[in-house]
């Protein structure tokens, strides 16, 4: 009680002080670009011209208003990326743990190969052609299973489960395995209880992949009930840019808009869901890195 109570020294409070400040202005340097462009999406392209850096300066909806008017089934190219970031997510979590559970199975044949058969795929890439090839081949052309089939097993996250699953005592599946658990029991049951931390990791590296993947959206699919969001906006961008560029063709389009702000509304609107999930994930997302990241 009196060591709570103890009163702490000028050098300790002038410490924590300078800390504390230190602390605050990384923070500040963190938040500063998501907050640089949520202000300028609310501003007019003529202050954006200028220069807009704390508060949004002649306040406008017209960036939003026009990205929503003018771009096509944005609204089910959003239901597309949303659904495609959900079930890859999901797909990739269950695929990837179990294929890092089955390696650490001393009881596997050929284990060793198998992973290291996952690893060098990280290393070696047989390029776009081959890539398009064996998707046509596979028939995912303008097919959904395209967005989430091919990244359901990924090397990186295959290292991450497995050194984390190699930190759970064996004693644990052990014991269930006498108490007549089979391989799935085993799994299901005990080890992903236990792997939640880098299980979120996973998912949220997953999930931000998937939101923002759109080339292949841009070699296979061509039906418009398949485009995401990321695709469209792509276009869109594309298409403003060159209009906007030219002032003989729209004058007055340009004096409302300009290739800065369309960047920019389209950057917070990509950005927004992720900024939104990410601080629900993040003590586990830090907790699974580590644990994931280290043996032992």
């Amino acid at each position: 009680m009196n060591d709570r109570h103890q009163k702490r020294s000028r050098g300790e409070v002038v410490f924590d002080t300078v800390n504390l400040i230190i602390l605050l202005l990384f923070t500040a340097l963190c938040f500063y670009p998501i907050w640089f462009f949520l202000v300028n999406s609310f501003s007019s392209s003529g202050e954006i011209a200028r220069g807009v850096y704390l508060l949004p300066r002649s306040v406008t909806t017209y960036n939003y208003t026009s990205l929503f008017k003018e771009v096509d089934n944005l609204l089910p190219a959003f239901r597309i990326s949303f659904l495609r970031t959900l079930l890859g997510t999901l797909l990739t979590c269950a695929l990837s743990s179990f294929t890092a559970f089955m390696v650490t199975q001393r009881d596997l044949p050929l284990r060793s190969f198998c992973y290291r058969f996952v690893v060098i795929t990280m290393y070696i890439n047989a390029g776009v052609i081959p890539w398009f090839l064996t998707m046509k081949m596979y028939h995912l052309s303008n097919n959904f299973l395209l967005y989430i089939i091919p990244g359901s097993i990924t090397a990186f996250f295959v290292i991450l489960l497995k050194t984390y699953f190699e930190s759970i005592p064996e004693e644990l599946q052990e014991s269930a395995e006498m108490d007549g658990a089979g391989i799935m029991t085993v799994f299901l049951k005990v080890i992903l209880p236990l792997s939640k931390p880098v299980l979120a990791s996973v998912a949220v590296f997953s999930a931000v992949n998937q939101w923002n993947s759109w080339y292949d959206n841009f070699m296979l699919v061509s039906k418009d009930s398949l485009q995401t969001v990321q695709y469209l906006l792509y276009l869109y961008l594309t298409k403003n840019t060159a209009i906007t560029g030219n002032t003989a063709v729209n004058a007055m389009a340009t004096i409302k808009t300009s290739p800065a702000s369309i960047r920019i509304t389209i950057t917070m609107v990509t950005m927004a869901p992720i900024v939104i999930v990410y601080p629900l994930m993040q003590k586990y997302f830090v907790k699974g890195i580590m644990l994931g990241a280290v043996k032992g």
